[in-house]
């Protein structure tokens, strides 16, 4: 069966851009909803998709963080060759990891990290992510089960490299974020099964915005953006980008 691949999106509206990143493994559906929740508000929102993204598992073994690091500024740059000046930058998980970077290497108005991992301390609870989302995939492609077990045990053992680059890239960031001033939005689901929830701790104490603040989702999971508390999300980053000054 062919799956059909997921693509980039443009929402726009106002002259206030929001680029959106979405997660490891992911893809722009991550944020889909937030963007069009943005665009309903006045904002402009563009989400790309990293390279060996929204395909097969397999493809991002071809890949390196260094290529979606280019890839999140070069989708910084396609909007500002739309026009628009005022930029804030929401990520999710790896996203936020990359909006982080983004927010020590660029002129940005604000920040919004969504379960933003800043220790690999979880390989092991992200390559149960990698294998779940590898088997959905083959599932989907109509695989059997033992050709699906046989294709993710060698997936697994050919990720080896890029986990170990995943890692230093995460471990990179984390030792740089003392040099963000950008206004910042920490956001944390309690539930998060995927990543260390001391991130969220770690990044609004060692970050020197003057305006920052993080907030705890009680009933959230990892992919906090399509969980339980999403309309309460959407508000809350709404508020945040309203607070920002765009002049």
């Amino acid at each position: 069966m062919k799956i059909k691949q997921p693509e980039p999106f443009t929402f726009e509206a106002g002259d206030r851009a929001v680029l959106l990143l979405h997660g490891f493994t992911g893809h722009s559906a991550d944020v889909r909803m937030l963007g069009r929740f943005l665009q309903k508000h006045g904002y402009t929102s563009h989400a790309p998709i990293y390279r060996g993204h929204g395909q097969e598992l397999e493809a991002l073994n071809d890949v390196t963080p260094e290529q979606w690091w280019t890839d999140v500024k070069d989708a910084l740059n396609h909007l500002r060759e739309l026009g628009y000046e005022q930029i804030a930058v929401a990520g999710l998980s790896l996203g936020g990891v990359l909006g982080l970077k983004l927010a020590y290497s660029e002129p940005i108005k604000g920040i919004v990290t969504m379960c933003a991992p800043m220790f690999f301390d979880n390989e092991t609870q992200l390559t149960q992510g990698f294998q779940f989302k590898a088997k959905q995939y083959k599932q989907l492609e109509g695989k059997d089960k033992d050709t699906i077990e046989e294709e993710v045990q060698q997936l697994l053992d050919e990720s080896e490299d890029m986990f170990k680059q995943l890692g230093q890239f995460i471990t990179s960031v984390h030792d740089e974020v003392d040099q963000i001033y950008t206004p910042a939005f920490i956001v944390q689901a309690e539930q998060d099964e995927m990543i260390n929830t001391e991130s969220a701790n770690y990044i609004y104490e060692q970050i020197e915005s003057d305006q920052k603040d993080i907030k705890w989702y009680k009933n959230s999971g990892h992919v906090i953006t399509m969980d339980k508390e999403k309309e309460q999300l959407h508000e809350d980053i709404l508020a945040f980008l309203e607070s920002l000054d765009w002049s």
